[in-house]
């Protein structure tokens, strides 16, 4: 019972009960990349006369986040291309990186020095600061 709950009222842990019925009705896989997210498209590729363009979406592996989504598939997701990763023979590049998950709001988050919220003290002021006050 709790299953079904998290399913119609969550959208941020995996698929809603209303994007689970839409894939299954209308949806066609189209391939699943490292992370267990899978790609849907518009069965047959069929044009959404709404959008007027293929639809595509992606089912999580888990939390929802954009940044989840890896390079070769971030193309087609995005209209780029007109053919998935799987169907391409996608290779990466020597200058791509590996996927890393968005660390913003983390205990990982990058905080440079002076960041009241980075470890240990801030710097002493080096005495070139003037504050303004208001009539000078």
């Amino acid at each position: 019972m709790k299953q079904f709950f998290l399913k119609l009222f969550t959208w941020w842990n995996g698929q809603t009960f209303g994007t689970q019925l839409w894939t299954w009705r209308f949806g066609e896989l189209v391939g699943q990349d490292g992370q267990g997210n899978r790609y849907y498209r518009t069965a047959g590729g069929k044009i959404d006369p709404v959008l007027n363009f293929e639809r595509r979406w992606v089912i999580y592996n888990g939390l929802a986040e954009a940044s989840r989504i890896p390079v070769e598939w971030h193309a087609w997701m995005h209209h780029t291309v007109d053919v998935p990763p799987t169907q391409d023979g996608y290779k990466p590049r020597e200058w791509e990186k590996p996927h890393q998950p968005n660390l913003t709001g983390t205990a990982l988050a990058y905080r440079p020095a002076g960041s009241t919220l980075a470890s240990g003290r801030r710097p002493k002021a080096t005495g070139d600061y003037q504050p303004w006050t208001p009539g000078s």
